[in-house]
């Protein structure tokens, strides 16, 4: 820190400069953020001061935190589950196996995930102390029930589901983890970080959320394809008593308690989720998800129109690709700009966020053929 200030003009000028290295959304395939919608940006400014971690001072932001988790909890299927508004999904999947443990009083605890879980889970393995389980995926990227239930032991305190793997966009079978979960007395997690704010509002969809018998808890961001600020996430239990478990004695604040993981908590994150989720509605967002899979279904065919198809058939919007010498093809992508990115596998990874375009995309289309020599 320097002994005296600089001028307000001079900081704003660094600032800017320095906003100029960041890389626009434009040519950005790879990320599950994008522009928040300009609604949320207002709010967002609204509520910046607003700390969530002490709400008796805040009781017009406690208010908004509360409407939107009961708006969100009707979305994934059970308008009575309770839960808040976190940093994202590592922190809300960090809540849910948190709760997982505190209930099953076991010692030496593990948890079965799918080989396509987010790293986040990697993470609470060495935060939690819990053994984390990977079970193999099927031809289609979803996780195998039956190498699921040859993990399970006595030890074994609860399993995941993804809908939405951050990978393909596959949606896990969650109906068989639920029943699965049901007769071993397991809690199920279901991480909907991407998915939660796309499957609602496909045509047509498998059953992934709070409305399955068995399902414990679930992950949301609404700073994905909610197109919320960062940083906004969500976590619902199904069970207040999962949520009561997390509780921390606050004697000084104006609550006696915290469910949160972090203490100091943006409001802001809240208002710029409900601002958009009141001004959108449901047919707005289906109108946001229908156009983005119309311009992954534009994608997938004009790639597949000369040899470059997907492994897998995307069913939300994201979209894999194989490419031959594919480190190759990133390269020359890179030069005109694009950012893509590689799944585990090998697989070129795109992902169909709002901030694209029908002609940003056949640009990108034109550059990829380029690119493989077709």
């Amino acid at each position: 820190m320097m002994e005296d200030g600089i001028c307000f003009e001079d900081v704003l000028a660094e600032l800017e400069e320095l906003k100029r290295r960041d890389l626009g959304y434009t040519r950005i395939l790879s990320s599950m953020c994008t522009h928040p919608h300009p609604i949320a940006k207002i709010a967002h400014n609204l509520f910046l001061e607003a700390n969530l971690g002490d709400p008796g001072l805040f009781p017009g932001t406690k208010a908004i935190e509360e409407e939107v988790i009961s708006m969100i909890a009707a979305l994934l299927g059970d308008r009575d589950a309770t839960g808040y508004i976190t940093t994202g999904g590592t922190e809300s999947n960090i809540q849910a196996i948190r709760a997982f443990r505190n209930a099953s009083g076991k010692d030496g605890e593990n948890i079965v995930v799918p080989a396509s879980a987010h790293f986040s889970f990697d993470k609470i393995g060495d935060l939690l102390r819990v053994e984390v389980r990977k079970a193999p995926l099927d031809g289609e990227f979803r996780v195998d029930p039956a190498a699921v239930e040859d993990l399970i032991d006595d030890r074994t305190i609860g399993l995941v589901g993804i809908a939405g793997t951050t990978e393909y966009g596959q949606i896990d079978p969650i109906e068989d983890l639920a029943k699965i979960a049901l007769e071993n007395d397991l809690f199920l997690h279901v991480d909907a970080a991407f998915g939660g704010f796309v499957i609602p509002f496909l045509d047509s969809h498998p059953p992934f959320d709070l409305s399955v018998d068995g399902v414990s808890s679930i992950t949301i961001d609404p700073h994905k394809m909610g197109m919320s600020t960062i940083p906004a996430g969500g976590i619902l239990f199904k069970d207040k008593r999962l949520l009561e478990l997390l509780s921390t004695p606050t004697p000084y604040l104006t609550s006696k308690a915290q469910f949160s993981l972090t203490g100091t908590r943006s409001g802001a994150a809240a208002a710029a989720t409900y601002a958009v989720l009141r001004y959108l509605g449901f047919k707005g967002f289906k109108r946001v998800v229908d156009r983005c899979i119309r311009m992954t279904k534009m994608l997938k065919d004009g790639a597949s129109s000369f040899g470059v198809v997907p492994p897998v058939e995307p069913v939300m919007n994201v979209l894999t690709l194989e490419v031959k010498d594919l480190r190759q093809v990133i390269r020359e992508l890179e030069r005109s700009g694009w950012r893509v990115s590689v799944t585990r596998e090998g697989f070129m990874r795109l992902v169909i966020m709002p901030h694209l375009t029908e002609p940003i995309l056949q640009e990108f289309l034109d550059d990829l053929k380029d690119a493989t020599g077709n």
